[in-house]
């Protein structure tokens, strides 16, 4: 595949998204067509280290709110790191005020970022909105966008680049999204439980397949037995 041709795939990927998106939001016309103009400026590619690079700086300049949609994937290798400057960030925006929320798809292995991401402070909810399994992106104060995109489609398809669109119409179309998934959703803690009931897993052997202070799980089911 030459590079002329991978360009072309990933600007088709982008309008293809931007178009779906203003479908799923009825704008105004201006509201639209400025969208166009800002995302056609975002010409600059981020490969996967700058995509991560770019979230977690964008993320600490927020001053009221960041919205997540991640898949939520165990990280290994060089995302250890990176997963851990993304929980780094998230406490310190916590402990300013500033409120962090994330979706992740509905899936046992993705409780271990959301323990880790809870844990610093943010809420985390799991959906099984079919559209959070291909999305990524995180909205900060509805003016800044970061967009994650994967090789191919697929929940368990890794973010491979990414853009970074400073648009508020775009930030108020995918705020308007995160908040309209929320109405299918469940809490961190609150999965935890279901899982618990539903398998029947001790928090022992919960922590060990899915990583996570078996003590936090022993918490979260003590408060179970307690409803």
């Amino acid at each position: 595949m030459t590079i002329e041709t991978a360009l072309l795939i990933i600007e088709s990927i982008l309008l293809a998204l931007t178009v779906s998106l203003l479908l799923y939001s009825i704008r105004e016309g201006r509201d639209r067509k400025s969208l166009l103009l800002e995302i056609g400026r975002a010409t600059r590619i981020l490969t996967r280290e700058e995509y991560f690079l770019t979230v977690r700086d964008s993320m600490l300049d927020a001053k009221a709110e960041v919205l997540g949609c991640i898949t939520g994937r165990f990280p290994g290798g060089d995302d250890s790191r990176r997963t851990k400057d993304i929980v780094e960030s998230i406490e310190r925006l916590a402990s300013s005020g500033v409120k962090v929320k994330y979706l992740m798809p509905k899936f046992p292995d993705r409780l271990h970022v959301g323990h880790l991401y809870t844990r610093a402070g943010a809420e985390v909810r799991y959906t099984g909105c079919l559209i959070v399994h291909d999305i990524r992106y995180t909205v900060v104060d509805e003016k800044l966008v970061v967009i994650g995109i994967p090789e191919s489609t697929g929940e368990k398809e890794a973010t491979k680049k990414g853009y970074r669109i400073p648009s508020e119409a775009l930030a108020a179309i995918l705020r308007e999204h995160f908040y309209g998934c929320l109405e299918k959703t469940v809490g961190y803690e609150d999965y935890v439980k279901e899982l618990i009931k539903e398998t029947g897993a001790s928090t022992k052997l919960l922590a060990r397949e899915f990583r996570i202070d078996e003590k936090e799980l022993e918490r979260v089911a003590g408060q179970q037995s307690k409803t």
